[in-house]
């Protein structure tokens, strides 16, 4: 019974993503009306890629290496899962119409650091921080740990060799 809600989960967080990705397009294309151009095009779908993957490796780590769910370890992983999905919300709010799943810089745009987890100067990219949580919780929710690991190892490679250098300098692009 365990296994089928969280297949539920799984497959609700990947519904979440489809909308996210609603948005994101929409934002997108408002941002390339008003001049925007896009950075890190290459390993963008590298991205898609690892997060599909996580939602896909999650279900079949548990069913077929038979994972068991944990009460001790579950319920706190779907707590911080739970919480990682209202981050996310909080940060593409305090971002608005400048949220994407793209780095796309509209010329002439302010950097926002005035709104939600962005007033945090020593935290650049919370997002990224969220993203990473979120791929350790939802696999343990049901004890697939190779999944949490593979997934933390490829991710920090992705964001710390592309994603953030990139997002980096195209916000260097964005004037005060």
């Amino acid at each position: 019974m365990t296994v089928i809600a969280y297949i539920a989960l799984v497959l609700g967080t990947g519904m979440e993503r489809l909308y996210e990705l609603r948005i994101s397009k929409r934002n997108a294309a408002a941002a390339f009306e008003r001049g925007g151009r896009e950075y890190g095009q290459k390993h963008f779908p590298w991205m898609v890629a690892l997060h599909t993957g996580l939602l896909i490796a999650c279900v079949v780590e548990v069913i077929v290496a038979d994972r068991p769910f944990l009460l001790w370890l579950g319920i706190p992983m779907l707590v911080i899962t739970l919480l990682s999905q209202a981050a996310r919300y909080w940060i593409i709010n305090s971002l608005g119409a400048q949220w994407n799943t793209r780095v796309i810089v509209v010329p002439g745009a302010g950097r926002v650091q005035n709104r939600g987890p962005y007033k945090l100067t020593w935290l650049p990219h919370p997002n990224y921080l969220v993203v990473a949580i979120e791929g350790i919780a939802l696999p343990l929710v049901h004890t697939a740990w190779v999944t949490a690991i593979v997934f933390t190892v490829l991710n920090a490679v992705l964001l710390l060799a592309f994603r953030i250098p990139t997002e980096n300098r195209a916000l260097r692009e964005l004037t005060p």
